[in-house]
């Protein structure tokens, strides 16, 4: 009899679609990595992507791990899926897309919303929140669907998200994980499920209970692989799906993090630091923590919005010569980048960047812009780079220092995933910024990982998601604060960073009112 010791992991970014294979301690077997134009744009602002594409690739990934990797398919025990957040997709009775999906990339808005009323808009205004929730309506894509698109919103049979509409593509059924519910939906995030009817979430959004999937614990089962899922893929029919959680989430446990005294910071497009709690604790007043991948868990959060996006943006606007130099010597540009500022001294000659890039509601507030200020003739381009490094883990360390905060909970260790993750003088900043030690994971697919941990939890091949995290995850390299930086990154730090947002916000907001930029 064969033993079923391997699990299947899908993991749907937002550049690119992995297929990858894990045993049950944490190694990888095999991956299939397939990236693709992550979205087109009919109108600015506007991120849209072809939901039938998605699917396309997951075939072809899967196909590739037994045609290439020639991977047993009867050694797999299960299936989990882990995607990019809060990309929306309306479907009709049989499951087809109606249009493309909506990013969360997108930044178009429903405006004019009409105000939630009532006693809960009484109570808004009371509180002083009601610009919080025109806030909410406003990034709501259901909003904006019903107003432009109404046609598409009335043919709408079910609101799924990017997880819950592979799930029915795999499985022919409308369900979907709790842990993956990171949109504006009527979702409600202390008890981890749909909110009640009484909930002000379904006075701001035109979406009916009908129109969402039905909401599964992670560990619990999704459903069994389709026969028309199995032709598609060549995933055994009837494998179960098991339920994971989205990709920040499935992170932090692929990382070994699973309290409140472990941070997990991911570089990633959006970079965010996480801690999970067993309580609900909002890591920003009125800002919900996200579910954790471990069944009744919370994951606080702060979030840098396109944060090592600017890694990118550098790297495309100013990193011509490296790129060019690697593609001639056939090397990853990003290890010519990182050597770019070996010898660029800490703190930058004064050189010092607000990664607000994208507003915010609250910390960022909605006038918010970047600024970097300390500029002379000694700086390059190199300091720049660097300065971009920095600013990201100074506004991280006050994601955590608000996080501790609210949980009163020392965060003493690190672990660092994401892109960012792979440059040994982003993992040497952050240990020193933040005066603590920063841990690689053995593995650098943590989302995947993560995963795959809820796979072997819920088909108990582990026993538990303590042990399941003890026998999968690992430390790789760890990067110890350097004494000397870290004296100087905390005077950077408290006398210079923390006191710019307040300082440069009236003129942010001078700039929003002459320009209309942001709107």
């Amino acid at each position: 009899m064969t033993t079923k010791d391997l699990l299947l992991t899908i993991d749907n970014g937002t550049q690119s679609l992995k297929a990858m294979v894990f045993d049950l301690s944490g190694r990888m077997q095999a991956i299939v990595k397939i990236p693709f134009t992550p979205y087109f744009s009919e109108k600015p602002g506007w991120a849209e992507q072809d939901p039938e594409m998605y699917w396309e690739l997951l075939g072809r990934a899967c196909q590739g791990l037994w045609s290439e990797k020639k991977i047993e398919r009867k050694r797999l025990a299960g299936v989990s899926l882990t995607t990019q957040r809060g990309t929306v997709i309306n479907v009709n009775k049989n499951g087809r897309p109606l249009r493309p999906a909506i990013l969360w990339l997108d930044q178009r808005k429903a405006m004019n919303c009409p105000p939630v009323g009532g006693l809960w808009g009484l109570l808004f205004k009371v509180a002083g929140l009601s610009r919080t929730v025109a806030y909410f309506q406003q990034e709501a894509e259901a909003n904006w669907l019903q107003t432009h698109q109404p046609e598409i919103w009335g043919k709408t049979h079910k609101y799924l998200l990017l997880s819950g509409y592979l799930t029915y593509r795999l499985t022919g059924e409308f369900s979907d994980s709790v842990g993956c519910q990171v949109a504006y939906l009527p979702f409600d995030y202390k008890r981890l499920a749909w909110a009640g009817n009484s909930d002000w979430k379904w006075r701001a959004l035109p979406v009916d209970p009908d129109m969402l999937p039905r909401l599964i614990h992670p560990g619990g089962r999704l459903g069994l692989v389709s026969a028309t899922a199995a032709r598609h893929t060549g995933i055994p029919e009837g494998l179960p799906v098991v339920a994971a959680a989205a990709d920040k989430a499935c992170e932090v446990i692929g990382s070994g993090s699973m309290d409140a005294q472990t941070g997990c910071i991911s570089y990633g497009t959006t970079a965010t630091i996480n801690v999970t709690h067993n309580r609900y604790v909002e890591p920003i007043s009125l800002i919900p923590p996200y579910p954790s991948a471990i069944p009744g868990h919370h994951s606080l959060e702060v979030q840098i919005f396109r944060g090592y996006w600017m890694v990118s943006w550098f790297k495309k606007e100013f990193g011509h010569k490296e790129q060019q130099k690697a593609q001639d010597l056939g090397v990853d540009a990003e290890a010519l980048f990182d050597s770019l500022i070996d010898d660029i001294a800490p703190g930058c000659m004064g050189l010092m960047l607000q990664p607000y890039w994208t507003p915010g509601i609250k910390m960022p507030g909605p006038e918010a812009k970047g600024s970097i200020i300390g500029f002379g003739d000694i700086h390059s381009r190199g300091h720049v780079y660097r300065a971009i490094l920095e600013g990201l883990a100074y506004a991280l360390r006050e994601g955590k220092e608000r996080i501790e905060k609210r949980t009163k909970t020392p965060i003493r260790q690190l672990r660092i995933s994401g892109g960012g993750s792979q440059s040994r003088n982003a993992m040497q900043v952050t240990a020193d910024v933040f005066n603590l030690p920063a841990s690689r994971p053995h593995i650098y697919e943590t989302s995947g990982l993560g995963a795959a941990i809820n796979t072997a939890v819920g088909l108990n091949l582990h026993p538990d998601y303590p042990a399941a995290i003890a026998a999968m995850t690992r430390i790789g390299d760890t990067f110890e604060p350097i004494a000397e930086n870290q004296r100087l990154y905390e005077a950077l730090y408290k006398r210079i960073y923390q006191k710019m947002y307040a300082r440069l916000k009236p003129l942010y907001e001078e700039i929003r009112e002459i320009t209309g930029y942001p709107q």
